[in-house]
């Protein structure tokens, strides 16, 4: 018997284990389509409520109903918000993952379980606390065909009792995510308190987890990604929305009809002031959206990676004939049809330069439900201005799970439509206006739309030259071209700039965006209390990159890429544009399962690559049947 085994033993017949406050995370292996999802909500709503910072993220299958779905909730005093690669507390619903999911857990873990399983005899090593689910519920809900639903109901109860989460809050939480749903709310709290009740009764407390109220939530609110884009492309003054649902993409536009029926109609006719069309494809999505555009309005569509592959020939039209475009990239595991249903960063290179010939497209990067909201109004600030698509590069875990942030703020300043040609601009360049030439040598020229008073022009994807018409002159199309490079580089002064965080004591320095944000910087942390090693960080938020960019590889000795795909896509696009010297200081963290990535892989991946010895892997987190492997 190990050390561990005997020490786990020990706290088990004591109950005195060392306790563990407000810094772990709990793993809920359901079925899909069983309801789940509710009281996964009303846990996670409990712990905010709490005062505690914390994140939910949802690992469902991209199928059908009665599939595996794993949701974890991470508990972080410290506000760590990345997905943790080790699980502590284990929710086992799911006959079909239950046994692969305990033999997965590290020694000293806790188990809620569904009685029936009989899962303590797997181990000797964790914690079993066994419930008679069926029991339970049978007394609460008569009706036969709601006990499925209702059943996951009892475990927050059971962890609410375990855990110390104020049982009143768990009510209130619920109250908020049934709404006005009155029988729902009646039947669902009789369930909670049943499994309080009963585990107040049965247990004595032998695993060290505790959620103790903290004052670190305060006007906090829990949001998805998607959601935030809706609000902010509202916000920003989008009138026409074009899309064809694609997961993990199609709530963002779900949320926006939400959002524009309650806040866009006019009050004295009761007509909608937008226009929302559900296209035959993502092909035909974009068409409209270019076309809106090109009349005037601010459009949008959103995708994911085989809609944006479908998309290539219109991106093409609106760069090369210049019209402005919004397109979210809620990207997720491919090649192909790939993994639906799972996270990624895949896409950057298709999106950077989607289209053949020579197309070089702006990117820019949130990673926080905040910054969805905020980059959703700059992206249609970045189209008008410069007169172009703009790919808002999200992933699936921003886009649909659960984050927590700061309230978000109104807009207080006025849209900016960009070279919009005025009566007055007309007069002073006299004869000198051409739709595509560059007057301010910026690569910008200005542009009018139809029915506002300014010369009309051929639209065109074909040849042409500065004033819009047709041309297969050599010197009209790299003039043109020229013009187009200049516009991109003009834009680098644009977009939104990096975060840096330097560090003079630090030879090392991270490179990071999006979602790999939150486990990046959790492992600097990690490598500065383990093993004294100090990082600088510089957080990328758009593309084309900033002159901070190579500034910041000059300042270190090794810089480290970290991203969610296989082919180092972020790093490829810097080599295209470094110096072979500093190329040479770039090397690559990489994560591609279709789990969201975790501090511990890029702790030990960078330490092996710094030449210290890596004790060992963290063991596989989700079934690796079923949901992938580590």
């Amino acid at each position: 018997m190990s050390p561990t085994d005997l020490a786990v033993q020990e706290q088990q017949a004591s109950g005195k284990a060392h306790r563990v406050v407000n810094d772990f995370s709990i793993q809920i292996a359901t079925v899909n389509g069983s309801g789940s999802q509710t009281a996964n909500m009303v846990l996670l709503r409990s712990i905010l409520l709490m005062g505690v910072p914390v994140s939910g993220k949802n690992m469902f299958p991209s199928n059908i109903a009665g599939l595996p779905t794993w949701y974890t909730i991470r508990a972080s005093k410290h506000h760590y918000l990345a997905r943790k690669k080790e699980v502590d507390f284990l929710v086992a619903m799911n006959p079909e993952t239950a046994k692969e999911d305990v033999l997965t857990l590290e020694p000293g873990a806790a188990v809620v379980y569904d009685e029936a399983l009989k899962l303590n005899t797997l181990r000797n090593d964790l914690v079993f606390y066994p419930v008679p689910f069926d029991a339970l519920v049978k007394p609460v809900c008569p009706d036969a065909k709601l006990r499925r639903l209702v059943r996951n109901m009892i475990y927050p109860g059971v962890l609410a009792k375990l855990l110390g989460i104020d049982p009143v809050l768990m009510e209130k939480a619920l109250s908020k995510q049934l709404g006005k749903k009155a029988k729902a709310v009646i039947l669902n709290a009789a369930a909670l308190k049943a499994g309080f009740d009963y585990a107040e009764a049965t247990f004595t407390k032998q695993d060290p987890f505790v959620i103790e109220t903290m004052n670190e939530t305060a006007g906090k609110i829990l949001i998805e990604g998607n959601a935030a884009a809706a609000i902010g492309c509202m916000m920003a003054g989008v009138t026409v929305v074009a899309w064809y649902p694609i997961t993990p993409s199609s709530s963002l536009c779900e949320s926006l009809i939400a959002y524009m029926k309650k806040y866009r109609v006019d009050k004295e006719t009761g007509k909608a002031t937008f226009a929302i069309v559900q296209a035959e494809d993502e092909i035909a999505s974009l068409g409209m959206v270019i076309g809106a555009s090109w009349a005037g309005a601010r459009s949008m569509t959103a995708t994911a990676g085989p809609g944006i592959s479908l998309m290539g020939e219109f991106a093409g039209l609106a760069y090369y004939a210049e019209t402005p475009a919004v397109i979210f990239d809620v990207q997720r595991v491919g090649p192909s049809t790939g993994l639906p249903t799972r996270t990624a960063q895949g896409d950057l290179i298709q999106a950077a330069f989607l289209s053949h010939g020579d197309t070089k497209h702006i990117m820019i990067i949130p990673a926080s439900v905040e910054e969805c909201y905020t980059m959703a109004q700059q992206a249609f600030e970045l189209a008008e201005q410069f007169q172009t698509p703009i790919f808002v590069m999200m992933d699936l875990d921003l886009g649909m799970n659960n984050w927590m942030s700061d309230a978000f703020a109104y807009p207080t300043t006025p849209i900016n439509r960009g070279k919009l040609l005025t009566a007055e601009k007309l007069k002073e360049l006299g004869d000198g206006w051409g739709r595509y030439k560059d007057v301010d040598g910026d690569g910008i020229p200005y542009r009018t739309v139809p029915g506002d008073g300014m010369p009309s022009y051929f639209t065109r994807g074909s040849g042409h030259n500065a004033k819009g018409q047709y041309s297969e002159r050599p010197d009209d199309y790299v003039e043109n071209m020229d013009r187009l490079t200049r516009k991109f580089e003009t834009a680098r002064t644009f977009v939104p700039k990096p975060v840096v965080q330097s560090n003079p004591q630090a030879k090392i320095g991270f490179i990071g965006y999006g979602t790999s944000h939150f486990a990046t910087e959790e492992s600097r942390d990690q490598l500065r209390e383990e093993t004294k090693v100090e990082t600088s960080y510089f957080r990328l938020r758009a593309y084309p990159f900033t002159a901070e960019l190579a500034a910041f590889v000059d300042a270190h000795e090794r810089v480290y890429v970290i991203e969610q795909n296989r082919d180092a896509q972020l790093l490829q696009l810097m080599k295209l544009e470094l110096t072979p010297d500093r190329q040479k200081k770039l090397r690559s963290v990489l994560h591609y399962n279709g789990l969201p990535i975790d501090a511990r892989s890029i702790t030990d991946d960078v330490l092996a690559q710094e030449g210290f010895e890596v004790a060992k892997k963290t063991a596989v987190r989700v079934s690796a049947g079923t949901a992938g492997g580590e």
